[in-house]
């Protein structure tokens, strides 16, 4: 049993900002209360082992949820693992993750969707939940069993990495996913406009003499799925979205009805074109780092609502791959345990992102857009915890990483602002910054 006490709470789906006292026993919450005295405790505990956390002057938020990483197993364990990845998860706040299915074979099939639910047991760390390709071989052909991946135990579809180009494709796919439910991720990017591009297409990418991609390469997709949910009142995500034209689309789709929901990257909230150099390999991402004035939109769009969702695209690569040059680099940026510091020191501290706001879009909108369990510090919930200190200081070095890769912006770099304690299932897998296995 755990009393983790003094800890201000702030569980945005209760309305709750304020110091409580949590109670968890067993793998849920037992009780949240202002102050709890020894005596209830020692009642409630009755004769179980307690164990005390004193979290005065720290944040306890329901366990981030991360709806978009890639943990490269099976194919490249090389550049990370199922167990590595819930490691980094858990050592960043997140309790759960969602991992998409462009693997080596990709996830098209029942078999590999339970493989990775194998794993992510024989991890006991963070929760694990896979998507599942929406075409087989994700070669934008024909559609995928969906229903037998989904009973398999696949979150939704997607083949994040390539975009499904055939629009009747897509559209069959809106079609077909809502016999199971659950909903079709976006990958939007029209490869004509976007082929051969390094980086946003913009005045900083001509001083570099750097091809690059159009934000019309984003934008004109976002519109055409955006029709196509209209149409077939398909259950619709969009990934990564990094434009101020995509945010207007959405905007003003929702205003009409249309049942879509967004995610932002933080690397996409923090940085824009011109902090790209011709060596910053680890700032090469898919979709790229755009203008100033797109990042503003994308905040805006974050606080006022329009975009639901944090999601990291934790996509890790190995040191030797990131080593080359800027152009032949592979596209992707880790996030798991750099995420949340960044996001509190670059936008939280601030003022440009309210603690609220980080919570809801981080832990309780992704619980509630794909069904999970969590996202919620309530009694009877399960026991998913983050407990904050805004004050702890970390250098981000290779060697303190529980990631395979090291392809992040923040390498050598001091953070403020990291989860101490993790709960999964009433299990503490983080204990002091230091991961233990369920």
């Amino acid at each position: 049993m755990w009393w983790i006490k003094g800890a201000t709470l702030v569980d945005p789906a209760s309305g709750v900002k304020a110091q409580r006292d949590v109670l968890v026993q067993g793998e849920n919450i037992l009780a949240v209360s202002e102050h709890f005295s020894e005596q209830e405790v020692g009642a409630l505990a009755n004769g179980e082992k307690l164990e005390t956390v004193n979290g005065e002057g720290k944040y306890l938020f329901p366990g981030l949820i991360d709806v978009h990483t890639h943990l490269r197993e099976p194919g490249q364990e090389d550049k990370e693992d199922i167990a590595s990845g819930a490691a980094a998860a858990v050592h960043g706040g997140f309790t759960t993750i969602l991992a998409m299915a462009n693997t080596t074979p990709p996830l098209d099939n029942r078999a590999l969707v339970e493989f990775v639910l194998s794993q992510e047991q024989r991890a006991g760390l963070a929760r694990v939940y896979p998507f599942g390709t929406v075409t087989k071989g994700m070669k934008g052909e024909e559609l995928v069993e969906m229903l037998d991946l989904a009973e398999g135990g696949a979150i939704g579809f997607s083949d994040d990495g390539r975009n499904i180009q055939n629009s009747e494709r897509f559209r069959l796919a809106l079609e077909y996913a809502k016999l199971t439910g659950l909903p079709i991720v976006s990958h939007s990017e029209d490869v004509n406009l976007a082929q051969g591009g390094i980086m946003h297409q913009g005045e900083h990418a001509a001083r570099l003499g750097l091809k690059g991609i159009p934000a019309s390469a984003e934008a004109v997709m976002v519109a055409r799925d955006l029709l196509l949910a209209a149409e077939t009142g398909g259950n619709l995500h969009l990934a990564h979205i990094s434009s101020k034209e995509s945010v207007a689309l959405i905007r003003a789709a929702k205003a009409r009805g249309v049942k879509v929901s967004a995610e932002v990257n933080p690397h996409h909230l923090i940085f824009c074109d011109e902090d790209l150099t011709l060596t910053s390999t680890s700032l090469k991402v898919n979709p790229p780092l755009r203008s100033a004035a797109d990042r503003e939109a994308l905040l805006e769009g974050l606080n006022d609502g329009t975009i639901d969702l944090i999601a990291t695209d934790h996509a890790p690569h190995t040191w030797e791959e990131k080593a080359r040059p800027l152009a032949e680099a592979p596209f992707g940026i880790t996030g798991l345990e750099t995420a949340l510091a960044a996001v509190w020191q670059h936008l939280v501290v601030p003022g440009r992102l309210s603690i609220e706001r980080l919570v809801q879009a981080w832990s309780t909108a992704p619980a509630q857009r794909f069904n999970l369990l969590g996202g919620s510090v309530k009694p009877g919930m399960p026991a998913d915890l983050v407990l904050f200190d805004p004050n702890w200081r970390e250098r981000i070095e290779s060697e303190t990483l529980y990631s395979k890769a090291q392809n992040t912006p923040f390498l050598g770099q001091e953070l403020q602002g990291f989860p101490i304690w993790v709960w999964v299932g009433g299990n503490a897998v983080l204990q002091e910054r230091r991961v233990v296995a369920r």
